[in-house]
């Protein structure tokens, strides 16, 4: 899953992806709120994560315009504001969540996933089911056939985006920048590599391959 996050102290933002992409979510900087807008327009996020203080339109601004474009994704506004006024103000103004500074990331982290499995993001967090193989987005849990499946951390994020993107085959370039968050270097095999791990759990011992290699293009799953 795909988080934006609107937070012009570098340091903060940081910390946050950090933390974010070591629990397998993708995440986008935006240091400002037209920048932001941007994005929002331009690319799918499962939450955007807001920063009511920020330079140019603040928080507050950016967030009625996301909604006067009639995006519904869950927002959760972050600040230093911790005034019942401010929080009114935001709530009020279309956000789902609202969180101060300073905070344990373990709690925002919880309120993060709370949003994905409500709202708009819903749809995402219900399992996926490609023949016998089940994902659960949620739990992060992988079974086929019944028996679970211990993935790695880039691993899951691989087969989930292959999975969500089933029967269309998926350039490496395309992988590289949904599963990596880097453009793609011709130098390295290492989206090979990571096919190959995910081919030895989920095709081997089975008669039905699910994986397959689009010769000169890409892969792709399908049923």
């Amino acid at each position: 899953m795909k988080i934006l996050l609107v937070e012009d102290e570098r340091k903060v933002a940081n910390l946050i992806k950090k933390g974010f992409e070591e629990e397998g979510l993708m995440v986008d900087i935006a240091e400002d709120g037209e920048i932001a807008l941007e994005k929002v327009s331009a690319d799918g996020y499962d939450l955007i994560i807001l920063d009511i203080m920020l330079p140019g339109k603040d928080g507050i601004e950016v967030l009625k315009e996301i909604r006067a474009r009639g995006i519904m994704k869950p927002i959760m506004m972050l600040t230093a504001k911790d005034s019942t006024t401010d929080k009114v103000l935001g709530l009020d103004a279309g956000a789902d969540d609202y969180i101060t500074k300073p905070f344990v990331f373990e709690e925002l982290l919880a309120r993060v996933r709370a949003l994905l499995r409500r709202g708009h993001a819903i749809e995402k967090a219900q399992p996926i089911q490609i023949h016998d193989l089940i994902i659960d987005p949620v739990t992060r849990k992988v079974t086929r056939a019944g028996k679970e499946i211990e993935l790695t951390t880039k691993e899951y994020g691989l087969l989930e985006y292959m999975a969500r993107n089933k029967n269309r085959i998926l350039t490496r370039t395309m992988i590289a920048e949904n599963v990596w968050d880097y453009q793609f270097d011709s130098l390295t095999n290492i989206i090979d590599v990571y096919i190959n791990y995910l081919r030895k759990k989920i095709d081997k011992d089975h008669q039905k391959k699910l994986i397959h290699t689009v010769r000169g293009v890409g892969y792709m799953i399908k049923e």
